[in-house]
């Protein structure tokens, strides 16, 4: 377990969604990870394993994580430390899940080297943000756990981290068929993820009651543009781009129905909808829940928009064929085929379709992992050219 929630503002955004619904967050299995690999090299180093155990976030906040399992290599070269996944209210497939990290030194000079240990899976396909062959542990807690052991080093008198980190889950393997890893070409379990530490609980009816909440407080600060974006990464973009304060932002995560037919009946002058490709892809071919158990990108679909702008039968047949969205957007880029504002634009028309005349005009952006704009959209709706 690990304490300390983050508190909402109570005035918007989704610091304030999230205390509206009442649900208690929990911790990615990239936080837990970290926690995990933290008490390991600092055992390794001291001899002693701090439980619990403080890790700091990328937004700030420091969870401290108690250890379900400790222990020590025959030959004391290496130390593991485990931590209990919670994932809070969400009902996620890894709840309870116990992650485990094993950490031996390594020469001076070798840095931080991942490695999948029994449950983790292993990447097989191109198309990920990881390379082929690489354990399936993806780069915001691969820099999270290095910035931790850096820090631990400091802290015993070392420059820097040269340590091979082994992350497995118990029964990782088994879990890992209840997701989409082995049709992505993950094999052999699961993937340690994350991008702020937390996850979000995501209840239908409180999640969507939250966003009916967040847009009534914006249109109540007279904002007239609103923002729904899926996640922390998309609203950095939204932010960046139009300089919208919190209460102007609507935490819509899968729930992008939720937002259109709400503002339908309560209009402002202009919604921007900001998320990954992937997402976004599915709302351009009519979906409004976006969560990938009741939706999937649709690679057929986007292989005929990648047609409609340009892309050969054999670019076209490739995107059919591609492991992912993502992997069928970067097809398209190195072809010249601006699939990304092709999604961007069709996702637009689908908002306005389900807004049904309403005054609003709607502006879409896509973006990659990394935050990077794929694609976007001028705003259209009635009254814009």
């Amino acid at each position: 377990m690990a304490e300390a929630q983050s508190k909402g503002t109570g005035r918007g955004g989704r610091a304030a969604q999230l205390a509206h619904t009442g649900l208690r967050h929990g911790w990615t299995t990239g936080a837990c990870a970290t926690a995990a690999s933290t008490a390991a090299y600092t055992a390794l180093l001291s001899g002693e394993f701090p439980d619990p155990v403080t890790i700091t976030l990328p937004k700030g906040q420091t969870p401290a994580f108690a250890l379900a399992v400790e222990e020590w290599a025959a030959d004391r070269a290496g130390a593991m430390a485990g931590v209990v996944k919670d994932a809070g209210d969400d009902p996620d497939v890894t709840h309870g899940a116990l992650i485990r990290a094993t950490v031996r030194a390594l020469p001076a000079g070798s840095g931080v080297v991942f490695k999948a240990g029994p449950g983790v899976g292993t990447v097989t396909r191109p198309g990920l943000p990881l390379e082929v062959g690489e354990p399936a542990i993806n780069p915001v807690p691969r820099q999270l756990m290095r910035e931790h052991l850096t820090a631990v080093a400091a802290r015993h008198g070392g420059v820097a981290a040269d340590v091979e980190v082994e992350i497995s889950v118990d029964h990782g393997e088994e879990i890992a068929r209840s997701t989409w890893n082995p049709r992505l070409g993950i094999l052999g379990g699961l993937s340690i993820l994350g991008t702020t530490g937390i996850v979000v609980p995501y209840s239908c009816s409180a999640w969507i009651d939250s966003i009916r909440r967040g847009v009534d407080v914006a249109r109540a600060a007279g904002r007239r543009h609103v923002a729904g974006c899926t996640g922390s990464t998309s609203e950095k973009v939204a932010v960046a781009l139009h300089h919208l304060p919190e209460d102007a932002l609507l935490d819509m995560g899968d729930f992008a129905g939720a937002v259109l037919k709400y503002i339908r009946r309560h209009p402002v002058d202009r919604l921007t909808i900001c998320g990954g490709f992937a997402k976004l892809s599915k709302l351009a071919a009519g979906h409004l829940d976006l969560h990938s158990a009741r939706s999937q990108v649709d690679k057929g679909f986007l292989a005929e928009l990648a047609r409609a702008g340009g892309a050969d039968e054999a670019l076209a047949g490739a995107v059919a064929e591609a492991n992912t969205g993502l992997a069928a957007l970067r097809l398209c880029e190195a072809a010249g085929v601006l699939l990304g504002d092709l999604v961007a634009a069709t996702a637009r028309d689908e908002a306005l379709a389900v807004l049904r005349g309403a005054p609003v005009a709607v502006d879409v952006i896509c973006i990659d992992r990394a935050g990077m704009v794929v694609g976007r959209t001028a705003p259209r709706g009635p009254g814009t050219p």
